[in-house]
């Protein structure tokens, strides 16, 4: 029993593995765009149904020799949460098609093509990212939010009698400066105004400058930095999954022990 596992734990390490599982996704994807078309399903939907009913058999499979890859603790499988997503859509994807679950399972099996994010390690760490930017985020919209409070209640002030299309009311000043944002039409909102005030250019061009370089740039500070914290947190998340942990822990700590001998020579006259 022990040899069949270590063989299975040594499958799943497997670059062809990670590739097979890949193929079925994409697979899946391509029926499950196919059974959209209803002249499709009339000329091959027994064939569609049948490819469907192995592309579910693989996917079973596929998490049972998963799990049983972490025996004889199967439940630090789950430790990693793509592992529990990829088992909750494969296990959401069981209920059957009819009766009172069919709408899940139908969601079920549209859920089975996300599973393509969790099988590139790249996508993972693109999700990771945009959700750990989130929280902070909010720092960043408040910024941006607050500069179009402001701007707008200046472009309702100066502009409203010149051109009330765009700046008669705060909504509409608003929705301007929203449209202004995209670097769209910027210049034929700023030529509107431009002949019954000259000084608009002050307040177009610093809005430009302020709302656009400077706060979308935050936006892209942001995420980069929780880029960095993501990568860091997949490796640990890999190393403590990984069945080498032990080994990898003793790597790490003769890696630190290196260091500080390495500071001692390098601090010495």
């Amino acid at each position: 029993m022990r040899h069949v596992i270590e063989r299975l734990r040594v499958v799943t390490e497997q670059r062809w593995f990670h590739d097979g599982v890949l193929a079925i996704i994409v697979l899946n994807a391509a029926v499950i765009g196919a059974e959209t078309s209803a002249a499709v399903m009339a000329r091959h939907g027994w064939w569609l149904l049948g490819v469907n009913g192995l592309v579910q058999a693989l996917f079973v499979l596929e998490i049972a020799v998963r799990v049983v890859a972490h025996w004889p603790t199967p439940l630090r499988f789950f430790r990693d949460p793509w592992n529990g997503f990829d088992f909750t859509v494969v296990a959401l994807s069981l209920l059957p098609v009819a009766g009172p679950f069919a709408s899940v399972a139908r969601l079920a099996r549209l859920l089975r093509v996300t599973r393509i994010v969790s099988a590139m390690p790249d996508l993972r760490l693109i999700v990771a990212t945009m959700l750990r930017s989130i929280p902070s985020m909010g720092h960043v919209i408040l910024l941006l939010g607050l500069l179009l409070y402001v701007y707008g209640v200046l472009g309702v002030n100066l502009f409203a009698e010149v051109d009330p299309v765009h700046w008669g009311s705060l909504g509409t000043a608003l929705l301007t400066l929203f449209q202004m944002l995209t670097l769209e039409g910027w210049v034929e909102i700023q030529g509107a105004v431009l002949p019954a005030r000259p000084f608009a250019w002050l307040f177009f061009g610093s809005f430009i400058v302020v709302a656009v370089f400077v706060v979308i740039n935050l936006f892209i500070a942001v995420v980069i930095n929780n880029l960095e914290r993501a990568k860091a947190a997949e490796e640990l998340l890999r190393d403590a999954t990984s069945p080498h942990r032990d080994l990898l822990a003793r790597l790490e700590a003769l890696k630190a022990e290196i260091e500080r001998c390495e500071h001692g020579l390098r601090g010495r006259p």
